[in-house]
């Protein structure tokens, strides 16, 4: 014995519930970006961090092309900490000294002198580096959470982690120094996050 066919009524009804469904969590999603709060927890923020999704999604960025979140690049000063990004990233890259000073803070400059800089960089070349979030910090400072891929000789890579290609995901603190914002000292703690390639 075979079923009787649905009516009409039946056939509708689940392409109806099916948009209608679409439409509430569009709008449900849309809500929370429009009324999310602005100051989070840091717990919060990284737990937000990982589920932001890049600004664009082609193919790895070229080196020295700082890409950003949705959420990264509503901040007021996102423009300016992608400049800082790439000039620090190009320093490191070009093995510029005179670069890497001008990306950095007084206090971190002081902490590492041109042929100690050189040789912690010699094989390094640093890539797609990608900004999750950019947050307030104490005193006015920033705080930027970035990702980036860095390759180096096994031999110039961390004693903790000799791997050729490894991606890092840290804290960067971000202050004003005159002419602008630079990369501070990293504080003491953890190791970063850090996977091999």
């Amino acid at each position: 014995m075979t079923a009787p066919a649905p009516s009409s009524r039946q056939r509708w009804l689940v392409p109806v519930v099916v948009v209608v469904l679409s439409v509430t969590v569009g709008a449900g999603l849309l809500a929370r970006e429009v009324y999310r709060r602005p100051d989070r927890s840091a717990d919060e923020s990284t737990a937000a961090s990982a589920t932001s999704s890049p600004a664009s999604s082609g193919a790895p960025a070229e080196a020295g092309v700082v890409r950003m979140t949705d959420d990264a690049k509503h901040h007021p000063q996102a423009e300016a900490v992608g400049e800082l990004l790439k000039k620090y990233f190009d320093a490191i890259n070009e093995k510029s000294y005179s670069l890497w000073l001008q990306a950095v803070s007084i206090k971190r400059a002081a902490q590492q002198s041109a042929g100690e800089w050189r040789a912690g960089v010699k094989s390094t070349r640093d890539s797609d580096p990608l900004v999750y979030r950019i947050e307030r910090g104490a005193g006015g400072s920033l705080r930027v959470l970035v990702a980036f891929t860095s390759r180096q000789e096994k031999a110039d890579a961390p004693d903790f982690f000799p791997e050729t290609c490894i991606k890092w995901r840290l804290v960067l603190p971000v202050v004003q120094e005159k002419p602008g914002l630079k990369i501070d000292t990293v504080d003491p703690g953890p190791t970063p996050e850090h996977e091999k390639c």
